[in-house]
């Protein structure tokens, strides 16, 4: 009857358009008064779900995405990458998928992503003679590599869930989330091969240089921020401190596009981004709480070793199906709070690497953002575009087999995600 309520009065408040984070907090609350369980474990376990030390990562590197975001970096990224495949076929397409890898680096943010970039590229799709929709569609799903390439919030969430180490997470995305952007641009160039696509000017050598001075800063930040946790220099917490700081010196000092007065509303837009995100943090940490309490949690996991027999295989295979439906209707953070106490003792019982496992949920979510009805990216794409969701959600299914079909080669071949991982032991 606790999981009936539980889930029930959830999935009710989705539809009734509650806010994901009230609806989470809600269905817990109901549940522990059905329970008889203290209330007071609302703000005990919400307090202590959002105070740990790793957490402080998610409001400095959405500070450092806004930063950068404000700073013009995008732009400037647009420029370089254009100047060096812009004259080639599908050479807008190259563009798009390549900067948002580039950006991905930075914000750490699917819907970022998108919205910093989709404003600039989708015309320039356009103009290239692509249609708008798979245009949006390509932008959309590009973007949900922002939380695959470190630094990725998502990333550090599953980190302070399980314990296992950020940095291992956020090399374990950096091959998957290339071979993504690689297949993503297969797809588009053959949805593509029959139509009359204009090519750009090939830019000369003295162009190209030209416009990686102008980008090398922003260039610089995914290696300061990497090359910082991986050279030992700081932990993933102090990188995205760090982050925040070098991009409001390279706003203010070296491209001087920030002014003074432009940091209060740069914080603003942080201080809310974060409060959002820490919310949802705190009551799925509360829904999780109460999964495990009533003993949900455990008997979840015990059919899931009943059902697998044994068999990590056909347990992955129930992993990818359980989070690709979870993610057409929930948020990537709140899925990791939901499924992350289910899911991962039965992972280490059957031997699957913890930073394995993660890449796996982490993909999982990254197509989430692309699926509708409430695929995040997907909405951010259609408000820049304007572009029907109808339109948008029939031209994103090739970009959402290819997602599908990296997530199984990566599921499947460890070595994919845990190569990085391996080397930087």
């Amino acid at each position: 009857m606790a999981g009936l309520i539980l889930f029930g009065a959830f999935f009710v408040l989705l539809l009734l358009n509650v806010p994901i984070g009230l609806s989470l907090g809600i269905s817990s609350i109901l549940t522990l008064l059905y329970e008889n369980l203290p209330v007071s474990m609302v703000t005990i376990n919400m307090y202590s779900a959002t105070s740990k030390f790793v957490l402080l990562a998610i409001p400095f590197f959405i500070l450092g995405g806004n930063i950068m975001e404000k700073s013009g970096i995008s732009q400037r990224l647009i420029d370089f990458c254009k100047s060096l495949v812009g004259h080639r076929k599908s050479g807008m397409a190259l563009v798009c998928v390549i900067v948002a890898c580039f950006f991905a680096a930075i914000s750490g943010s699917g819907p970022a992503t998108v919205a910093a970039l989709g404003m600039i590229i989708i015309p320039a799709m356009v103009k290239a003679g692509y249609d708008k929709a798979s245009s949006t569609a390509l932008m959309s799903t590009s973007g949900a590599i922002g939380i695959i390439i470190p630094p990725s919030i998502t990333f550090v969430i599953y980190g302070s869930i399980t314990g296992t180490s950020v940095g291992s997470l956020f090399a374990s995305g950096i091959v998957p989330g290339i071979l993504m952007g690689a297949l993503l641009l297969t797809a588009m160039m053959w949805m593509s091969r029959k139509r009359e696509l204009k090519l750009m000017p090939k830019a000369s050598a003295k162009e190209r240089w030209s416009s990686f001075k102008d980008a090398f800063w922003g260039l610089m930040m995914p290696v300061i921020i990497l090359g910082g946790i991986y050279g030992g220099i700081f932990t993933p917490t102090e990188a995205a401190a760090v982050s925040a700081l070098y991009g409001l010196l390279v706003g203010l000092f070296i491209y001087k596009s920030i002014r003074i007065r432009d940091i209060l509303e740069i914080l603003k837009d942080s201080v809310s981004q974060t409060a959002v995100v820490m919310f949802i943090v705190g009551t799925a940490s509360l829904f999780a709480w109460v999964l495990t309490v009533t003993g949900m949690a455990a008997s979840a996991s015990n059919m899931l070793i009943d059902i697998c027999n044994g068999n990590k295989y056909i347990f992955l295979l129930i992993i990818n199906v359980i989070l690709l439906i979870a993610g057409c209707f929930i948020d990537a953070n709140s899925a990791s709070y939901i499924f992350v106490p289910i899911l991962f003792p039965v992972a280490a019982s059957l031997g699957i690497d913890a930073v394995h496992l993660g890449c796996i949920m982490v993909m999982n979510m990254a197509i989430g953002l692309v699926t509708p009805p409430v695929g995040v990216n997907l909405y951010v794409g259609c408000g820049i575009a304007d572009v029907s969701l109808k339109d948008i959600s029939k031209a994103v299914l090739p970009f959402v087999a290819v997602s599908i079909l990296t997530l199984l080669l990566v599921t499947y071949i460890p070595q994919i995600s845990m190569a990085i991982p391996n080397l930087v032991k």
